[in-house]
């Protein structure tokens, strides 16, 4: 695969705690919000960014039991940004999941 974080991709982002992971997934979700009106190429690169990163998420062994949590979120950020938003999610939702990630990963420094 070829990674755009080619460092965290190498072993350091299970480094990071499952709250700095999300909170950097979240940064992704936030420019894509951003960049889908201003610049679609962007945005499709914030989308695939946020992917590798929720991959990494899923593929690290401390995460084993949010599984659930995590392949479901892969599967509506996809919905939401790539298809037809069947679950109906929107920017607002968005920044109200991954805020408190944000919040807990800088409580936590």
């Amino acid at each position: 695969m070829n990674y755009q974080h080619k460092e965290l991709s190498s072993g350091r982002w299970q480094k990071l705690s499952f709250m700095e992971q999300m909170a950097n997934i979240g940064s992704e979700v936030e420019r894509a919000i951003l960049w889908r009106e201003k610049n679609k190429d962007y945005a499709r690169k914030a989308l695939f960014r946020q992917l590798e990163l929720l991959d990494l998420t899923i593929a690290d062994q401390k995460n084993q039991l949010r599984l659930k949590e995590l392949t479901r979120l892969r599967e509506a950020l996809v919905d939401y940004f790539a298809f037809d938003n069947q679950y109906h999610s929107s920017d607002r939702l968005w920044r109200s999941y991954f805020y408190p990630f944000n919040f807990a990963a800088r409580r936590d420094r």
